[in-house]
């Protein structure tokens, strides 16, 4: 199985450039739209890690992109306290799944408790090689919060260079 760094567009395999609109069933499954299920299996990802960090938005990790947070875990230096403490949450909300051939995967039934994310619409998006997944309200939310700065950010970014 190819490992999904930081990168993944390294790996010869283009995620999804759009936020996409998915569901959580009532039995707490999210059922993934077919291009992030293509863009999962072309990267040969069947099992994730997932968790929350910020009880905003649960992140699907790949083991192998986990596997390097376990180690900037373990390699925290003066960090270590803060990391420890990161490990923990996410340890506490998160669990291994698998991905089924539909798409589907289950989400950990006391993260999906502690945020809602039952019978419901979200908004699912790709960065940094995980699979973000958040719910509908909270990404309205992000797009009011981005609209109300976007002429600033706009010309910021496009003094960087952005077309």
């Amino acid at each position: 199985m190819e490992s999904l760094e930081q990168k993944p567009v390294d790996h010869g395999v283009e995620p999804p450039h759009s936020i996409a609109q998915a569901s959580v069933d009532d039995k707490g499954r999210l059922k993934l739209p077919s291009e992030f299920v293509e863009y999962l299996d072309k990267c040969g990802v069947t099992k994730v890690f997932i968790t929350t960090v910020d009880f905003r938005q649960v992140r699907l990790y790949p083991l192998s992109l986990w596997k390097h947070n376990e180690n900037l875990f373990d390699d925290a230096g003066e960090d270590a306290a803060r990391a420890e403490r990161l490990a923990r949450l996410a340890k506490h909300f998160g669990g291994d799944a698998e991905i089924d051939k539909t798409g589907r995967v289950l989400l950990p039934a006391l993260l999906r408790q502690e945020m809602g994310l039952e019978k419901q619409a979200v908004c699912v998006d790709v960065h940094r090689g995980r699979i973000n997944v958040v719910s509908k309200k909270i990404h309205d939310e992000e797009v009011q919060a981005a609209r109300a700065t976007l002429p600033e950010d706009l010309r910021a970014l496009e003094k960087r260079g952005f077309k």
